[in-house]
């Protein structure tokens, strides 16, 4: 009996309550709501792009596609797992911090006379 070894047992992965995982999706699908929303109102203002305009649209459209991102993977049932619900978190966040760059570049640039057309509307 002394050579009978006992294998340890795999630790479990650890899980997201699916309460919690919801309330986050909702959360994230208002902002993503939100971030389309403004980038739709952006591009049917009438105007002149500027440069600078094309910069603030790439960090606002970058920040979105993460924000779709993060929420998809968040729709997927694997997502209970503790480890990828985190991973879809900080996409969220990357694409949040990308967006609000790219509507903080365009403030300041139309502030300081490099902007287009963001502030017209």
């Amino acid at each position: 009996m002394a050579n009978d070894a006992v294998e340890p047992a795999e630790p479990e992965e650890q899980r997201v309550d699916s309460t919690f995982r919801n309330g986050s999706i909702t959360a994230i699908g208002v902002v993503v709501g939100f971030s389309l929303g403004f980038l739709s109102r952006w591009s049917a203002l009438p105007g002149e792009w500027m440069h600078s305009d094309l910069v603030s649209v790439g960090f606002i459209t970058l920040g979105l596609a993460l924000q779709v991102k993060a929420l998809a993977d968040l729709l997927l049932v694997s997502s209970l797992q503790l480890k990828r619900y985190n991973r879809s978190i900080r996409f969220f966040l990357v694409g949040l911090t990308l967006v609000g760059t790219g509507v903080v570049f365009a403030v300041f640039a139309d502030l300081f006379g490099f902007g287009g057309i963001v502030l017209q509307g």
